[in-house]
């Protein structure tokens, strides 16, 4: 899945300090409230096709994929309650 690729090579050399750091390399990315009560940031993947949805921890410069899913189980938001 070359779109996913892309999206961990940009993110692997990137060294974000704040939200508006994944912006810049990812205008479309979206802080997004889970049913834990936690934000998780969220990727387009393939022109919208996927979504990522990932942990990022600035203080300790790691991000954690929790979840892929397609468009349609994304608008449908039962994912969140997953998370």
């Amino acid at each position: 899945m070359e779109p996913l690729e892309r999206w961990h090579r940009l993110a692997g050399a990137a060294r974000w300090d704040s939200f508006g750091d994944i912006r810049s390399i990812f205008p479309h990315a979206d802080l997004v409230d889970v049913a834990s009560g936690r934000r998780v940031v969220i990727f387009n993947i393939g022109g919208g096709k996927h979504r990522l949805a990932a942990a990022v921890h600035f203080n300790r410069g790691k991000v954690f994929i929790l979840r892929i899913v397609t468009h349609a189980e994304y608008d449908r938001d039962e994912w969140k309650e997953k998370l």
